[in-house]
C-alpha cells in the first residue's frame, strides 16, 4: 500500500495518520493548541519553510482539523483556528507529551508542565477508561473487531 492510499485502510490509527502523520504537522498542532494562530508566528517558532508551512497548514484546512478567518482585509490576512475535529487531537498530543517527558526528558525533567484549570493543580495526562474510571495500559484492553472493520470486509 502506498502512503497516499492509508486512508482506505480500515484502520483508525492509519486513517489518523493519513492528516497528523507528519512531524511538522504534529509541531503545528502543538503551536495551535499553544495559542498561535498567525503565519508568521508558526514560520518563527517552528522556523520551517514558508512553503512547508503554507502546504501543511493548508491540508489542516482541507481536513477540516483547523478553519481559516480573516482578521484584516487590506491585504487579506487569515489567522488558523482548530476546529471541534482539531480540539479532539489533544488528548493525542498530551499522550506524545507524557511519553516524551518519560522517554525523552534527557534527565532533565519535562520541558513544559500542565496546570489543571478546573483544580488549580499540576497534572500528569493519563488515558483511563471511559466507564470506570481506571487508568489504561497496553495490558488492560482487549481489541475486537469493530462494526467498521465488519462492514469493510462485507464491501470488499
Amino acid at each position: 500500500m502506498r502512503w497516499d492510499e492509508i486512508d482506505q485502510q480500515p484502520c483508525s490509527i492509519a486513517r489518523t495518520l493519513s492528516v497528523v502523520g507528519d512531524r511538522w504537522t504534529l509541531l503545528i498542532l502543538r503551536e495551535c493548541f499553544m495559542g498561535v494562530r498567525r503565519f508568521e508566528v508558526f514560520e518563527e517558532r517552528l522556523g520551517m519553510s514558508r512553503h512547508r508551512l503554507s502546504d501543511r497548514l493548508q491540508r489542516l484546512v482541507e481536513d477540516g482539523v483547523l478553519r481559516k478567518e480573516p482578521y484584516q482585509d487590506k491585504p487579506l490576512r487569515h489567522e488558523y483556528r482548530l476546529t471541534d475535529k482539531g480540539k479532539d487531537l489533544y488528548p493525542v498530543l498530551l499522550s506524545l507529551v507524557r511519553w516524551g517527558d518519560r522517554w525523552m526528558d534527557q534527565g532533565k525533567g519535562p520541558p513544559v508542565i500542565y496546570r489543571h484549570r478546573g483544580c488549580g493543580k499540576l497534572t500528569t495526562p493519563v488515558l483511563t477508561c471511559s466507564e470506570c474510571g481506571e487508568p489504561l495500559g497496553a495490558r488492560d484492553v482487549m481489541p475486537l473487531a469493530g462494526p467498521g472493520l465488519r462492514a469493510d470486509k462485507q464491501g470488499a
